[in-house]
């Protein structure tokens, strides 16, 4: 599951940098635009990664 949220939350990222750098939503170009749902379940997906991700900054390190 942490692996799922990671790669999702790094999805996530890479859209919103080439939407600050290029202004191109490589989702909404992927999946027929902001409004069609299979954008919208992608992007709630990355919402809900984020949040689950923010349990990372909490967990303790393993020691090897």
């Amino acid at each position: 599951m942490d692996k799922l949220a990671l790669l999702l939350v790094v999805i996530g990222a890479l859209n919103w940098g080439l939407i600050g750098l290029f202004q191109f939503d490589l989702v909404a170009f992927l999946f027929g635009g902001q409004e069609s749902w299979i954008s919208r379940i992608v992007y709630i997906l990355v919402g809900v990664a984020g949040i689950y991700a923010i349990r990372f900054f909490f967990r303790e390190r393993a020691r090897t």
